[in-house]
């Protein structure tokens, strides 16, 4: 039915139908029956689709990456699709509007998209106040968290420490996002000195929160790094003592591209990304020689591209472009075959 619809789908700007689809699913997630059906038509219960990953038990290995919920407005309705886990965010201290519109583009003909959106937010307190209302029962929520817009990056630090505290004891797990192409100079954060003193310091913090279990810290890394950059990123994250990788955030490149908007300013998500994504999933698991889970995000759309992921040494993997192109059915058909 999704195939039939999607055409006119596709008429409508991408932010917008994003932003009706998010409300409906917020709408349904508010109301028994309607999740009932949800779930009864979406989901997938195989205990062999357990997975343990960085201390936690997941329902299943597939999850939504951030960016597709970044307030937390519908985590019960998009749990009723199917989903081990939802990571929401990115989310920042204080509210902003991100970048000026139009921020999102379609590329249908290379199966991706381009957005430019920089972290638009309702802010932390409006999240933690939604997560502590509203949490979906047997599904791990992520909070992906990132710098202001107007932070300096020499303050960076105190934006992502506020964030712990913010979420700690509220999230299953908190990705630290310092690889997005929409916020100025953000990825230098991952050069190796930034991005060990930026996690020694949430670790430490985190030890003064106590709690038991701890929150585990993950790494949100670019495609692009060059392997001695990302060499050099898996080295402080290992050494700070982080507990995992998502690999990975979108690209700046255009290779092979077929679309006409191709060239908009932003970072490409999508089919486009697979390959990247994979390749660096395998540096990082040689890197680590398997011992730091790694999460794969970037171009996942089928059973197959979830199967390699996992091949390639993956724990988890997530998904967001796959689901605009594929439609709600993602998860189940993908678990379905893939376990058949």
């Amino acid at each position: 039915m999704y195939a039939r619809i999607r055409p006119l789908l596709f008429r409508a700007d991408p932010e917008s139908i994003h932003g009706w689809t998010l409300a409906a699913l917020q709408l349904a997630g508010g109301v028994g029956p309607a999740r009932w059906l949800l779930s009864r038509t979406f989901c997938v219960a195989d205990p062999r689709l357990r997975t343990e990953a960085f201390g936690l038990t997941f329902e299943n290995p597939v999850g939504l990456a951030a960016g597709y919920d970044k307030d937390a407005r519908a985590v019960q309705g998009l749990a009723s699709l199917g989903f081990g886990h939802i990571e929401v965010g990115t989310v920042t201290r204080q509210p902003q509007p991100g970048n000026p519109k139009p921020r999102v583009f379609r590329l249908p003909e290379d199966e991706a998209l381009i957005n430019r959106m920089g972290f638009p937010n309702a802010g932390a307190e409006r999240m933690r106040r939604r997560l502590q209302r509203r949490r979906p029962a047997g599904v791990r929520i992520g909070v992906n968290i990132g710098k202001g817009k107007d932070t300096p990056l020499e303050l960076a630090v105190d934006d992502y420490l506020e964030l712990l505290r913010t979420f700690h004891g509220r999230a299953d797990y908190i990705a630290v996002n310092v690889s997005s192409p929409n916020t100025l100079g953000l990825r230098r954060l991952q050069a190796r000195g930034y991005l060990e003193s930026l996690l020694r310091a949430l670790l430490a913090e985190r030890t003064r929160l106590g709690g038991t279990p701890q929150v585990p810290l993950l790494v949100k890394v670019a495609p692009d790094l060059a392997d001695a950059e990302l060499e050099d990123a898996v080295g402080a994250i290992a050494t700070a003592g982080a507990e995992g990788i998502v690999a990975t955030n979108t690209t700046l490149a255009r290779d092979g591209l077929r679309s006409p908007c191709q060239q908009e300013a932003g970072g490409l998500s999508g089919v486009p990304l697979r390959e990247r994504s994979l390749d660096c999933v395998r540096a990082i698991v040689r890197l680590t020689g398997g011992r730091l889970p790694v999460v794969a995000v970037g171009g996942i759309a089928r059973p197959d591209d979830v199967r390699r992921a996992l091949d390639a040494g993956a724990a988890l993997v997530q998904v967001y472009t796959g689901l605009v192109y594929r439609g709600p059915a993602l998860v189940r058909s993908t678990l379905s075959e893939l376990y058949a």
